[in-house]
């Protein structure tokens, strides 16, 4: 099968039966209009941007005053605003069921876990948005969580949300100066942690960090210790239990605040793998609006549905997974390693808990095959109807690895945005068909386009920079403390005048989809031609022989030259027949400026603690480049592979 070819298409009851199908029906009765495609859907959505958010909100139920505009005029794309004169709680959209259903269902990896209702999720947060507000917090303070994905970390987030509060996480694998890196910046009122996680069949244990983390915290007032590992040393002190902090706290449903549509809701941060995290502030109306769009329409999220997504706290795609409330569906929640006990542990806990719609990576779906996962012959999944994929491109032998070996009827949509905007500038669309190695087009309401470096658009199939042409409500609002915008222009602005350039490196297809090549800033430029990562990712790790790979561009005698590491699988050895086929391969399928000038073996690869591949920080090391911030990957000792490498002297 080639790129582009169909891989699977939905069949006429599912296309009947999907959100965007009723939406569609709904929009165009409204205005009469004729949206039976979905390029005409997309065009209404940037072309009438008012109308087409007005409808979102109607079809999604959002709770709140909505008043009487969708817009607001203004002379710069940074100023737009969307829904001046609403009101509304976030929390509130996200409990609308109050009943003995499951809201949450948690496992780790010893297979321990429950599950919370909807009425006892409300009671809980009820409970948790009054102790904060007896600890002083109030609309804009900010609570911290330095906690696993655990049920504790979602009622945290929608207490703090409950009572206007801004809330800010991120996982407990971060060390000390990770910690502080972030949350210093924000100046928490209050800081929730964990007594410890489990990662790969170890308790990791957390307290000795989190007095050093509190003690670099003087804004912080209450630290509240959840005992995730039930620790047997003594807290930290001036800790208070997360039991006895909520305990003087029962009765009564959220005291839910009515906020501004704009209200500042949650702070997440760049990964700092190029200089301190940025603490980007993301509006409480525009997450909400933005997630609705995506769970309930290019994901077909509906009432009752059990949606998992791997994911920590500290990573944008938590906020994502958490937002699936608002659309009356359960979160299946896990803490732990993907591939533990065993590579398949996330298949089983799909079939145990009876999981609908299937989150992960692009490189999970890459290790489980080659890992030799089948899904299809040893589970069930019988209740699976969509897998996602994002974090970085998914390769068209994923899509063949999904149907093949995972589920044959399942919508398998690749996705793709970042923590810049909580959200997704392209992705899936569960009427259409998907094709092999593609993303099947632009969010609804995302004007999407590709431009050349002078700015003006690409043809079709021509790689180039992914902009936004218009305004989108999960804008940020900016960067915390960034108080004249300087700092938040430069990063999205600068580049295009009157255009949002994400950074990414990607093409658009004759069917309308997109195939992502890699970050912009990454991309390789050897003889002045810009080669995206992605494209020869994807040809070494079609090799058995090759666990992983990372690729960077050298500078080398006035130009670029291009140098693959890799990961040898078990019992495999890169010696030079082996080198010989990865090149060969590269040459026949990419272009002969693909090829790399060095393939050398590693140990490791570093990776940021959401498990993306850091090639900056390993070009900067190759390069002799201090790396700005190591407390972001998850492995920083794996730099030192890369460091003074007698093979990248010659």
């Amino acid at each position: 099968m080639s790129d582009g070819e169909i891989s699977w298409q939905p069949s006429p009851d599912r296309v009947a039966a999907a959100g965007m199908t009723r939406f569609r029906a709904q929009l165009g009765a409204k205005h009469g209009v004729d949206l039976t495609s979905y390029a005409a859907l997309h065009e209404f959505s940037v072309t009438r941007m008012g109308d087409f958010w007005w409808e979102l909100w109607s079809f999604c139920d959002v709770i709140g005053h909505r008043g009487a505009r969708a817009t607001i005029s203004h002379d710069a794309f940074a100023d737009a605003g969307f829904f001046p004169d609403a009101r509304l709680n976030f929390a509130e959209n996200l409990l609308r069921r109050a009943d003995d259903q499951s809201a949450i269902v948690f496992r780790d990896e010893t297979g321990g876990g429950g599950a919370l209702s909807w009425q006892q999720l409300t009671e809980r947060v009820g409970m948790a948005a009054r102790a904060l507000a007896a600890a002083g917090v109030g609309p804009g303070d900010r609570v911290a969580a330095w906690l696993p994905n655990i049920p504790e970390a979602y009622i945290a987030m929608l207490a703090a949300a409950t009572i206007g509060a801004v809330f800010s996480s991120t996982s407990p694998d971060f060390g000390v100066s990770g910690v502080l890196d972030r949350f210093r910046q924000i100046a928490p009122k209050v800081l929730i942690a964990a007594d410890g996680y489990r990662y790969a069949g170890r308790e990791h244990d957390c307290l000795d960090r989190l007095a050093d983390i509190t003690a670099g915290l003087p804004t912080v007032t209450y630290v509240v210790l959840v005992g995730h590992l039930q620790s047997t040393r003594d807290a930290v002190p001036g800790t208070i239990r997360w039991e006895d902090f909520l305990a003087p706290h029962t009765g009564g449903p959220p005291p839910y605040a009515a906020m501004p549509f704009d209200a500042p809701l949650c702070i997440l941060y760049s990964s700092g793998t190029t200089g301190p995290p940025k603490p980007i502030v993301h509006r409480a109306g525009g997450l909400l609006l933005q997630h609705l769009k995506e769970h309930r329409l290019h994901c077909d999220i509906r009432p009752g549905d059990l949606v998992f997504y791997y994911t920590t706290t500290g990573w944008m795609m938590w906020n994502w997974l958490a937002s699936a409330l608002a659309s009356e569906a359960t979160l299946v929640v896990y803490d732990g390693a993907p591939m533990h006990p065993g590579p398949a542990s996330l298949f089983d806990l799909a079939d145990e808990t009876g999981v609908t719609f299937f989150g992960t990576s692009a490189k999970f779906l890459d290790a489980a095959h080659k890992a030799g996962v089948r899904p299809r012959e040893t589970h069930s999944l019988r209740t699976l109807r969509t897998v996602t994929s994002t974090g970085s491109p998914l390769v068209a032998e994923s899509f063949d690895y999904v149907y093949a070996d995972v589920a044959a009827d399942v919508h398998l949509a690749s996705i793709s945005g970042g923590t810049d905007i909580c959200g997704c500038f392209v992705l899936g669309d569960p009427t259409r068909p998907v094709r092999r190695g593609e993303i099947q087009g632009p969010g609804l309401g995302m004007a999407v386009d590709v431009v050349r470096a002078d700015g003006s658009p690409a043809a079709v199939g021509e790689a180039g920079e992914l902009v936004c042409r218009a305004p989108f409500p999960s804008m940020p609002l900016g960067f915390w403390a960034d108080d004249d915008g300087s700092r938040y222009h430069a990063a999205y602005f600068a580049d295009f005048p009157g255009l949002w350039r994400h950074g990414d490196w990607i093409a658009r297809t004759p069917s309308g989809g997109f195939v992502i090549s890699g970050r912009s800033d990454a991309t390789l430029n050897p003889g002045g031609v810009r080669i995206g990562t992605a494209e020869i990712y994807r040809q070494v790790e079609t090799f058995e022989e090759i666990t992983e790979s990372l690729v960077i561009g050298q500078d080398w005698l006035g130009d670029q030259r291009v140098v693959l590491f890799v990961r040898v699988a078990e019992n495999a050895v890169l010696d030079e027949p082996l080198a010989a086929r990865i090149r060969a391969r590269i040459r026949s399928e990419c272009t002969p400026r693909h090829v790399p000038a060095k393939i050398l073996a590693v140990t490791d690869l570093p990776r940021t603690r959401s498990g993306k591949l850091v090639e900056l920080a390993v070009r900067d090391v190759v390069h002799g480049r201090p790396v700005a911030n190591t407390e972001a990957l998850a492995n920083p000792a794996a730099l030192d592979q890369f460091r003074d490498r007698r093979e990248l002297a010659e």
